[in-house]
């Protein structure tokens, strides 16, 4: 029997509506940071809104890997309730966690001594910070389903929820300026639209996916748990790289402008560099045999180069109507961010080889491994910490931030690279095939 191979259509089926769901997510971040940056208070909102999405992803990090967790584990009732488990977990410890830092003057020595947030950024960020404590547990949901959906290669139920969830964000950013102003309207609107959007997806997982098999080898908690463990550290320490990025540009002479900047180009990113984190998920799911795998890496190179040069055209060309119009970014800000977003455009190169690479290592059952790539890319930023918050370079604060950004992320492909290339020959034709 000849088995059929992967097509560029196959692919184009599963991974565009992935792309699109990213994308939407992104805009709702980006339509989020256009309404802080109209505010009279606009620098000091954004940095807050920034700062606190900055912790929130670090903190609520260890569940980003709940959708590879449900598409690779989750075979039937059993594997479900422990993979149900180690999210019910994970959404707890999140919460405890931002509580603490909202509440308790732990949060004033985080973000004033480690971070080196400015005390007037603080204020804004602890105010956001405890509307976003009631996420956790929904993201947990919307991850669960997420993994479902995929699994069952109905990606486009994925869009469909997130495109309900950019609909609601506009009418809870209008219904929350009513209460709210600076980063806690930005808050109260991305908690509302996320809650939305994980309702409507579990219904949709409920309803749609795949049948559980009866009789199906599956694996117990405690094997859950020793296969997600790895992967939910490794998503941590990789959240510690933006965070490390802050507490460096936030000590720099133009910290506050800085830290407003990458909290733009974070937006940016996530918008057209973020799709190249499925590849993770096309992977796992589409990939059986090597010739699978080179048609994938060749789809995923033309993916990263399109969205290179949407990132160049940004910081050029458009850089006034998209930065300056839509977004409503001031003069100051969109000129000071520019040559910085245009050099990002390597990022989407090296992001996706990192996803197809950590795709290779979960099916391979090697998780550990990816919690070393991690590390390197953590103790790189920690090493150059010191000299760049005591020698202070004649480069502005958000060249240094999108510099180091760019260079951990080479620098994770090029690990993961190597760490594959120096596996037996014999588990790098067949794992995870």
């Amino acid at each position: 029997m000849i088995e059929k191979r992967l097509g560029y259509r196959e692919i184009a089926l599963f991974f565009f509506p992935l792309l699109l769901n990213v994308q939407l997510m992104s805009i709702s971040h980006t339509i989020i940071n256009g309404a802080l940056a109209r505010l009279d208070n606009y620098v000091t909102a954004l940095a807050g809104f920034s700062v606190a999405i900055v912790v929130h992803i670090f903190i609520s990090s260890p569940s980003y890997q709940n959708p590879t967790i449900s598409l690779t584990l989750i075979r039937g009732k059993k594997s479900l309730i422990g993979v149900m488990t180690f999210i019910g977990l994970v959404a707890v410890y999140t919460t405890v966690l931002m509580l603490i830092l909202v509440a308790t003057p732990v949060g004033d020595f985080f973000f004033l001594k480690i971070l080196g947030t400015p005390a007037e950024v603080v204020v804004e960020t602890k105010k956001a910070l405890a509307i976003m404590m009631v996420l956790p547990l929904f993201t947990g949901l919307r991850s669960l389903s997420q993994g479902l959906l995929i699994k069952a290669r109905r990606t486009g139920l994925v869009s469909f929820a997130t495109g309900v969830r950019v609909v609601a964000l506009l009418g809870y950013l209008s219904i929350g300026q009513l209460w709210f102003s600076g980063a806690q309207l930005g808050a109260f609107a991305l908690a509302s639209c996320v809650i939305t959007e994980s309702l409507v997806i579990t219904w949709l997982a409920w309803k749609t996916h795949t049948p559980f098999k009866k009789n199906v080898e599956e694996k117990n908690i405690a094997q859950i748990i020793r296969y997600a463990l790895p992967l939910a550290f490794s998503s941590f320490l990789q959240q510690t790289i933006p965070l490390l990025i802050s507490s460096i540009v936030g000590r720099l002479s133009d910290g506050p402008l800085a830290l407003a900047a990458f909290g733009l180009i974070q937006g940016f990113l996530f918008l057209l560099a973020g799709p190249m984190r499925n590849l993770q998920q096309a992977y796992l799911t589409l990939v059986k045999t090597e010739r699978d795998y080179r048609t994938l890496l060749k789809f995923s190179v033309t993916i990263a180069g399109t969205l290179g040069i949407l990132l160049i055209l940004t910081a050029g060309p458009l850089n006034n109507l998209v930065v300056g119009k839509i977004l409503g970014a001031d003069p100051e800000i969109r000129l000071y961010l520019r040559f910085s977003l245009g050099a990002c455009a390597l990022f989407p190169i090296f992001y996706g080889g990192t996803s197809l690479l950590r795709g290779w290592f979960a099916g391979a059952d090697q998780t550990i491994k990816l919690s070393r790539a991690t590390i390197a890319k953590c103790c790189f930023l920690a090493i150059v910490w010191w000299p760049l918050v005591n020698f202070q370079l004649p480069v502005s604060g958000i060249a240094i931030a999108v510099g180091l950004l760019v260079s951990a992320e080479i620098l994770e492909a090029t690990y993961l690279y190597f760490m594959r290339q120096h596996q037996p020959l014999e588990v790098r034709q067949l794992a995870p095939f």
